[in-house]
């Protein structure tokens, strides 16, 4: 067991950022002395109201363009539809990971089970969500199917500390409880027009990112988020706790690539690891 809720919200209020970040890089070390970062290759993919055929050949490119995942976006909850075109998916692609549809449209463990069967890697969109009942609901159902998932959560958005710490104490417990996480990603809070909301800062991101490592040390893995931060950052946030970069978007003109990732990685003094989305599998190179 890792530190508790108080000492976490001592962190949170401490002026030690450099301090926190050793804590952090040392609880990183000891899960992970062979000193590898990993990152995903993945493409996200629309099937509304598109043809079967221009859907295959979207996914066909992204796998030429070395992506190991896919992210399947419906534009529904049409259930039926989802697992004939899922099982399409993977009788075509059986080696892609599949991840479709966010926790808030999936609450009952049956509809879980049958998207599973036809072939569903794991539950989780693109964005990240706030943790509430229905979210841990599902993704307690999806653990006890046997999926394993990414909390991914956005911070930021106008809570307090004691409400973000809520957060990670939630998934601390689930994770106790069924171990499915693969990975805890917190992302922060990108303000979008209108929104009366201050960006978080970098010194706000590396804090709250090494206070998740150090407290909820039952996941194996913490993702960095370079989307809202940028490279820079994210180099930073390497030694302050976090042993994964995300997933590269194989099909964007914008953002960094396989390439500058590793680079990243490798100027922090780690060796790169290409991975899937349950974690299951790595390639260092």
């Amino acid at each position: 067991m890792g530190i508790s809720r108080e000492q976490a919200l001592d962190c949170f209020k401490s002026d030690d950022l450099i301090g926190i970040g050793m804590e952090a890089n040392a609880v990183r070390r000891n899960l992970h002395p062979e000193g590898v970062v990993s990152y995903g290759m993945e493409r996200a993919v629309s099937w509304a109201a598109r043809e079967q055929k221009v859907v295959f050949a979207e996914i066909e490119a992204a796998v030429d363009m070395g992506a190991t995942g896919i992210v399947l976006d419906f534009r529904s909850t049409d259930f039926d539809v989802a697992v004939s075109m899922i099982a399409a998916v993977k009788g075509q692609f059986p080696f892609l990971s599949v991840r479709a549809f966010s926790t808030a449209e999936i609450q009952a463990a049956g509809t879980i089970a049958r998207l599973q069967a036809a072939g569903l890697d794991s539950i989780g969109g693109k964005h990240p969500e706030i943790v509430d009942s229905k979210w841990l609901a599902s993704q307690r159902a999806a653990h006890q199917a046997g999926m394993r998932t990414t909390a991914r959560i956005v911070f930021g958005a106008g809570e307090t500390v004691a409400e973000r710490l809520e957060q990670f104490d939630a998934i601390r417990q689930l994770q106790a409880e069924t171990g499915g996480f693969a990975a805890l990603a917190p992302v922060s809070f990108h303000a979008v027009a209108g929104r009366e909301l201050d960006e978080t800062t970098a010194v706000e991101y590396l804090k709250t990112l090494a206070v998740a490592r150090i407290y909820v040390d039952n996941i194996d893995n913490i993702e960095a988020d370079w989307t809202t931060q940028g490279l820079k950052v994210l180099q930073m946030a390497l030694r302050f706790g976090a042993n994964d970069v995300g997933a590269v978007q194989v099909e964007r003109s914008k953002g960094a690539t396989e390439e500058e990732l590793r680079r990243v990685i490798r100027d922090a003094g780690f060796r790169p690891a290409q991975r899937e989305f349950g974690y299951r599998a790595m390639l260092v190179g």
